[in-house]
């Protein structure tokens, strides 16, 4: 967190509501850049292209950080809904 650009003041989300506009971002840089560099690293070892392997590596590495991201934001409405509810 703490070397991200926009961040919480804490540097935890913990704390920090993660906004639709965030959640709805971070389910589009899964599908859009994570899940693709799948496909990337497959393309680069098959061809022996290292610059696709490691652009590939790179999506990944991204598409799991807006995952992270996106399922915490996903557990806090559900939790919150949860508490709602009793």
């Amino acid at each position: 967190m703490g070397v991200m650009w926009s961040r919480p003041a804490g540097l935890s989300l913990r704390t920090t509501w993660v906004t639709p506009a965030t959640l709805g971002l971070s389910l589009g840089v899964v599908l859009l850049v994570g899940l693709p560099g799948f496909g990337a690293i497959a393309y680069g070892i098959g061809t022996g292209q290292l610059l696709i392997l490691f652009a590939g590596l790179i999506a990944i590495a991204l598409g799991t950080g807006a995952a992270a991201v996106a399922i915490y934001g996903i557990r806090q409405r559900r939790l919150a809904r949860s508490s709602a509810l009793t």
